[in-house]
Order: C-alpha cells, then structure tokens, then sequence
C-alpha cells in the first residue's frame, strides 16, 4: 500500500531546493462521506497540499491555518495543520457547483487567509495569498515565491484517492553555483505529468526528471488526518443551556444532535447522558 509521506530534497550541485508530497489515507480520510464533487476535490486538494508543504517548514510548535470565505458558489475551504503534520479540513458550498471549473468561478471573490500560530511565543501571524488568476496553483506558487522572496515553482495533481505535488525554490546562491540550473531545473519540472505526481515515490520521479543530476532525498515524515472528538466540549455546552431548556430540546427530537463540521462527526446525548451530565453533585 502507497504511504502518505512528504520528502525534501537538495539539488547538490546548483543550490536548489524542494519537497516531495503524496498523500493517500490522510486525503482519502479528508474526503470520507464528504460527498464532494471533482471541481470542489480539486481546489480542496491543491489547498492542502499547500498546508502541508508549508507545515513542513515549521521550525516552532504551532499551528497552521488556511482559510478561504468568499460569495462564490465555494463559500468556505478550511484546511488546519500542526507542526507534527497532523491535519484536518473542511468545504462548505452556497450553490450547485454543477460543471463550473477554475478559482474565480468556484471561490468568487474569496481571499485565502494564513494564519500561523506560534506556541512558543503565543502569537499569530496572517497573511493573503493574491488572488490574480483563475489557476489556484498559480496563486499559491505566487504567494511561495512572494512570501519567502525566492523564486518558486509548484506542481500539485489531485484525485478522488491520491495528492500528488512537487515544490522546487531557488536559494539566493543558486546563480553562483549554476546561471542556467534554475531554468533546467524548472523546466524539467513542468514536463511532469499528473499521474507522475499521483503514482510514483519521491524518489522515482525525481530520478525520471532529473536522472543526470546529483539529488539528496532526505528522510520522509508522514502527514497524518487528525480529528479528535470533541464530546467533553459539547457536553460543557449543553450544560450551559440549563436542564430546562436541554430536556425540552430532548423531548421535541428525541436526542440532542451537535455536528462537528471540521471532523463531520456527530456528537448525540440522550436521556440517559443528560442524567449523568445533570446529576446532583
């Protein structure tokens, strides 16, 4: 079985860097009994493939957010990552999506926010990634080159099953080692194919792309969905609204039903929780 993983890599000879991505459980556990449709899969799969490759980069414990709200018939895509890899994410629609392809028909005018969380020090950064086309990708690869002021080229291909991505920058002393390496080095790149990206390991299709240069592949981490319940929350909320008020929603439904939106879980409390949740102390 093909395993999540996502891997650096380090062009030795011409300074240039970048990040193998495929994710396989974690993508497939995103989209469990989500329903979604293909074009609404595809801008949500190239959202998280950029959470991931930025979290990889994360030199501090914290979190990492990118959130997209708009008046397009896409009216939310949240994708959530912590240091560790861990992720989360969620799309919400205002409209049938029907045949409609492209950013700028499925999001409208919706920015997309990155809010990172800093643990250590407790404080959050936010930014915008521009959007100035109707490719997603292109935007995010923008916003790479944009936000870290090193040239940038970023490839994502997405399935019902598979994320596939490869990142590639070019580091201040790229020109130095090589003139012409980062145009090699990028061009290559853009011959790569979708099912490349989707099928083969790290270390496959670098050497297909780039099998007469020198590339170190470091040691893989694996990215990981991660949705943990949150039960105790909803108990402490229902105990805010009184026993009054939460017997009475019990009697008319029959059992109080709260929906996590983020996990797509369903939290249910009957009588017998609310006994134990207003038991006398």
């Amino acid at each position: 079985m093909a395993q999540d993983s996502i891997q650096r890599f380090l062009f030795q000879d011409h300074a240039v860097r970048g990040q193998v991505l495929q994710l396989h459980q974690a993508w497939q556990a995103m989209l469990q009994d989500r329903h979604y449709p293909t074009n609404l899969q595809q801008l949500f799969g190239e959202l998280t493939a950029f959470a991931v490759l930025l979290a990889n980069g994360m030199k501090y414990e914290g979190r990492l957010t990118l959130q997209v709200q708009g008046k397009g018939p896409v009216n939310l895509l949240v994708v959530d990552i912590d240091d560790a890899l861990q992720l989360r994410g969620v799309a919400k629609t205002q409209a049938p999506l029907t045949d409609l392809t492209g950013a700028q028909a499925l999001l409208g005018d919706g920015q997309i926010l990155v809010t990172l969380e800093n643990r250590q020090t407790d404080h959050f950064y936010q930014s915008y990634v521009g959007r100035e086309s109707d490719d997603l990708v292109q935007d995010l690869q923008g916003f790479l080159t944009q936000s870290e002021q090193l040239e940038s080229r970023l490839f994502i291909a997405v399935s019902d099953t598979t994320i596939g991505a490869l990142y590639l920058q070019k580091m201040p002393e790229t020109d130095g080692h090589d003139a012409d390496a980062w145009d090699r080095v990028s061009h290559l790149a853009a011959t790569v194919k979708p099912e490349e990206l989707l099928n083969l390991d790290s270390a496959t299709l670098l050497t297909r792309l780039y099998h007469e240069e020198q590339v170190e592949l470091f040691p893989a981490r694996l990215p990981l969905y991660h949705c943990p319940g949150n039960r105790e929350q909803v108990a402490t909320m229902i105990k805010a609204l009184g026993e009054t008020e939460a017997r009475a929603i019990l009697a008319e439904q029959g059992e109080i039903v709260v929906h996590n939106d983020m996990c797509n879980r369903y939290e249910r409390f009957n009588a017998d929780d609310l006994d134990q949740l207003f038991k006398p102390a």
